[in-house]
């Protein structure tokens, strides 16, 4: 999780309908290079196998050649690129987490890509997958993965306890308090207070919005009802001691999972290469389903991680880097590697089409449907719209959240207290806030 603010710049010069009024933007649509002959690109992304994607495009466009560097990712990387934007040395393109993308919007990093991206591109993705790199209408990167929330399970100890596997949060709520009677040791999920995107997907899922823009004006909704009920909900759990709110991938929580203690973790389709990588004597005992859901019958769910990749301001040829940026993440080619190749569930239709014909992750081995549940769970989405201060949202929230549940009080106004924090910070950095 990401702990050190991207502060947003402040600019003079005036720019219509994007993210904040009174800062910097991520400038125009990009235009077109002016170059000549044999075009190399720079291209930062942390993936494993992205140098053999990038040898694929190489060896077919000789024309436009893209030279590969890992930058590592989370913290390390965003920082970097902004380091080395404001030396006006950034590469040509990057891979970016969702989360951090608003705060690099705001400092300008990234190009416009409105008018680049085609419209076969544009319908190789769901629509909720383009949201989360359109902002007040502008598009400023290609989504490359995504992890739309998914509930993983021991179906093996939930068969054993006569425990149906839930589709609902009440039904969630009733399963886990079976799970307690049968087993006072053990527990159907553990979910921690520092887990800020679960938290903002099951609210989001539940109708809340915890920013949106518009006419570069922002909303924050860390506090609206949707997310109070929620907060509500969740809080019930744990004072039941039906859920746990102690932390998660620690050697205390691996050795629960792997002692048979802890029976699901609601999360997303990242989860079983996680659980594998910690838990090996389990792989075979666990199964995948969609997310329950606030009310039965919905199917929508939200994204919890995934990563897009942008075009620079500093890039002298964004026509060429938006070429290879839409092969990579949206073609037939790139889509269709990134499952096999660089172990991410594939943003783009095509990709997760193909990944139907794959094997199931090492976790649930004979799950022969786990990849076309994943394609339908993936159909239905809903963006969570991050706002240009996340890191002092999230770190403001682990905190708060963290001393509620210490001090025995209110979860919800925990969230309140959040969302105060957050108007503040982003008040005091000069954006436009309705709040």
């Amino acid at each position: 999780m990401k702990k050190n603010r991207i502060v947003a710049l402040a600019a003079t010069a005036t720019v219509t309908a994007l993210l904040v009024a009174g800062c910097s933007s991520g400038g125009g649509s990009s235009s077109p290079s002016s170059a000549t002959g044999k075009v190399t690109l720079k291209f930062w992304s942390w993936a494993p196998g992205t140098d053999k994607l990038v040898a694929e495009w190489n060896k077919s466009h000789p024309d436009i050649q893209v030279k590969h560097t890992d930058a590592g990712g989370g913290d390390a990387s965003s920082a970097k690129l902004l380091t080395a934007s404001r030396a006006g040395n950034a590469p040509d393109l990057s891979a970016v987490e969702y989360t951090t993308l608003p705060s690099l919007i705001v400092a300008g990093v990234p190009v416009d890509l409105t008018k680049d991206v085609t419209a076969a591109t544009k319908k190789n993705y769901a629509k909720g997958t383009l949201q989360q790199v359109t902002f007040d209408g502008h598009i400023y990167g290609l989504p490359q993965d995504v992890g739309p929330m998914a509930l993983i399970y021991r179906s093996d100890i939930l068969k054993k306890y006569d425990i149906a596997v839930p589709t609902t949060w009440d039904e969630f709520g009733a399963a886990a308090a079976k799970v307690k009677a049968a087993d006072p040791s053990a527990t159907l999920a553990s979910l921690p207070p520092d887990q800020t995107g679960f938290f903002a997907g099951v609210a989001t899922q539940a109708g809340a919005e915890w920013w949106s823009i518009k006419n570069g004006k922002w909303t924050v909704g860390i506090a609206d009802k949707a997310s109070l009920d929620v907060a509500d909900f969740f809080q019930g759990l744990a004072d039941k001691g039906y859920i746990s709110t102690e932390p998660i991938l620690t050697p205390a929580w691996n050795a629960e999972v792997n002692t048979d203690k802890v029976l699901s973790w609601p999360s997303a389709l990242w989860a079983p290469g996680v659980i594998s990588g910690v838990a090996p004597a389990t792989v075979g005992k666990w199964t995948m389903a969609p997310l329950p859901q606030w009310k039965k019958g919905d199917s929508a769910v939200a994204y919890q991680g995934g990563s897009a990749v942008i075009v620079t301001k500093d890039s002298k040829h964004t026509k060429e880097a938006a070429e290879f940026a839409q092969w990579l993440n949206a073609s037939k080619t790139g889509a269709s590697n990134l499952l096999t190749i660089s172990n991410v569930y594939p943003a783009a239709i095509s990709g997760q089409q193909d990944a139907t014909k794959t094997a199931p992750p090492a976790l649930m081995p004979k799950q022969t449907d786990y990849y076309s549940t994943a394609a339908k769970i993936s159909s239905n989405t809903i963006p969570v719209t991050w706002g240009p201060d996340y890191n002092v949202a999230n770190t403001a929230f682990g905190d708060t959240l963290s001393k509620a549940i210490q001090d025995h009080t209110s979860w919800s106004q925990a969230f309140k207290d959040v969302q105060k924090t957050v108007v503040a910070d982003m008040k005091k950095s000069g954006f436009k806030v309705t709040n």
